[in-house]
């Protein structure tokens, strides 16, 4: 008798539907594990083993052997154990073949039987809706998994009570989904004093999630600014906590079963690798670009990642997707992140003080920003400048707009993008905006159209610069509440790109 069980196998956030057969035959002795397993797959006979041992059912002396398929896919990780044991007990007659048939099963055994937590609950019961059975994962995991109602999750806390469920001796209860955090309060813009110009590139920037670039001496406030941004950001849409939360439970971050309407907020340290903010390692795990989908990546010292990390960034950022590709792994994470970098604008940090610059001058800020190469920095919808802050403005009340008014604002102008964007699904904000669908929302009036182009033509804007100042004028207006884009939205629009030309707009 052949005895079926269902689990899954995670490719990015996508997981497929792995089918764990078990046959016993008689012949020598034996417990063979086939279809490409990795060690912990492979070490799963033996946690099996123990458990059944603790339950006082005792393996026959006959030949079993386990197949997972398909199999050429790659099979990581602990969590096939509990199906493992499901399809051996099947194949026993000890638990019912056709319940254990409409069932997708993840979850590590322990040696006495109990039930140890995994990751990627939430992608396997998206699965296992798919394909219309239950899933059954450990009790940890269940808060987690039952978040899609489109199928019901049983937790048990040990096979012991899975396989009594199963022969209908105590039937378990389907799981609840945990709890949903909304987005604190955070950190509030008023408790940074002056940079207004800094403050208002970072409504635009949240606005229309545009990526932003901050350069400014040390102490200016860059690393200050940043942290605030969650603040002055809506919370994730129902659809984009759901998209947010299946990342993060491939990474083991769901803190238990709940899922957070609050945007991510990611800040790596500049000496973190590529498989690190990319994507890669064992396993192709999702990496910081990924773990902030939807939310914001903070790069601070930006000139100090290592080159080939900032290069890698190109292509998410344009296409809002990455994959990872490894001789054993061939995995598609999305990653549609806001990115702020805040730099120095030299090695010394200090160029742009006549009184503390060191001797190199330009020489020393050419070199540490030429770090950024011209793609990448192209790609920065928002630039800014963030001048150092008197001692004596340190002592003035606090000035400027709350987070809570700004968020206000924020949120209204998502509001219109979300409107205008209603028949475009690929398209949710003003970055998203490209060919007939930028063209037609966020072409300016005559005025905009001249101004645009005469900046175009004397500073060189290439191609993607001058959609990128057309998605940030856009932006403007939307924060003004203004239906077409004017000349003004697009003087600002291009003071932000092109430090340079705001002596040019006053011409």
């Amino acid at each position: 008798m052949v005895a079926r069980a269902y689990t899954v196998a995670f490719e990015g956030v996508e997981a497929r539907i792995v089918e764990v057969q078990c046959a016993v035959a008689p012949g020598v002795p034996s417990f063979q594990l086939v279809g490409l397993p990795d060690k912990a797959v492979s070490e799963a006979k033996e946690r099996v083993r123990a458990a059944l041992t603790a339950m006082s059912i005792a393996l026959p002396s006959k030949r079993i052997t386990v197949n997972l398929s398909p199999a050429d896919l790659p099979k990581e990780g602990s969590h096939f154990d509990l199906p493992i044991a499901l399809s051996l007990l099947a194949a026993l007659e000890i638990l019912p073949a056709d319940e254990i048939e409409q069932t997708v099963a993840l979850g590590e055994l322990s040696l006495d039987g109990s039930l140890v937590p995994v990751i990627g609950a939430l992608p396997a019961a998206m699965a296992a809706a798919e394909e219309e059975r239950s899933l059954l994962c450990p009790r940890a995991c269940g808060a987690e998994a039952a978040w899609v109602g489109a199928t019901t999750v049983y937790a048990p806390a040990s096979l012991g009570e899975a396989v009594q469920h199963y022969t209908g001796q105590r039937l378990l209860t389907p799981a609840d989904p945990g709890e949903v955090t909304e987005a604190a309060g955070g950190r509030d813009l008023r408790d940074v004093k002056g940079q207004e110009r800094a403050k208002r590139a970072l409504e635009i920037a949240a606005a229309g999630r545009h990526h932003l670039l901050m350069v400014g001496t040390p102490g200016s406030g860059k690393s200050m600014l940043a942290p605030r941004l969650p603040g002055i950001l809506p919370p994730l849409t129902p659809a984009e906590a759901l998209e947010t939360s299946m990342i993060h439970s491939l990474a083991g971050l769901l803190d238990e079963g709940g899922i957070s309407r609050a945007r991510p907020f990611r800040e790596p340290h500049h000496t973190a690798s590529m498989a690190a903010i990319v994507g890669g390692g064992r396993g192709a795990k999702p990496g910081e670009i990924s773990l902030a989908h939807n939310g914001v990546l903070f790069m601070d010292e930006f000139p100090e990642y290592p080159r080939a990390v900032l290069e890698t960034l190109r292509q998410p950022i344009e296409t809002g997707e990455v994959v990872v590709a490894r001789a054993n792994a061939h995995v598609r994470y999305p990653c549609r992140f806001m990115l702020v970098a805040a730099a120095n604008p030299c090695k010394c940090g200090y160029l742009s003080d006549p009184a503390r610059a060191c001797a190199r001058v330009p020489q020393c800020g050419e070199d540490y920003i030429g770090r950024i190469s011209g793609p990448l920095m192209d790609r920065f919808d928002l630039r800014i400048d963030v001048p150092p802050v008197a001692y004596t403005d340190l002592d003035l009340p606090e000035s400027g707009d709350s987070s809570a008014t700004v968020a206000a604002r924020v949120a209204q102008a998502r509001q219109m993008q979300a409107d205008r964007f209603a028949d475009a699904p690929a398209t949710r904000v003003n970055a998203d905006a490209e060919g007939a669908v930028l063209e037609s929302f966020a072409t300016p009036d005559s005025d905009g159209r001249a101004l645009l182009t005469r900046v175009a033509d004397r500073f060189g804007l290439s191609a993607r610069g001058y959609h990128r100042v057309l998605r940030v004028a856009r932006t403007v207006a939307d924060l003004d509440g203004a239906g077409t884009v004017q000349a003004h939205h697009v003087a600002e629009a291009v003071s932000y790109r092109l430090a340079e030309a705001k002596e040019a707009l006053a011409e």
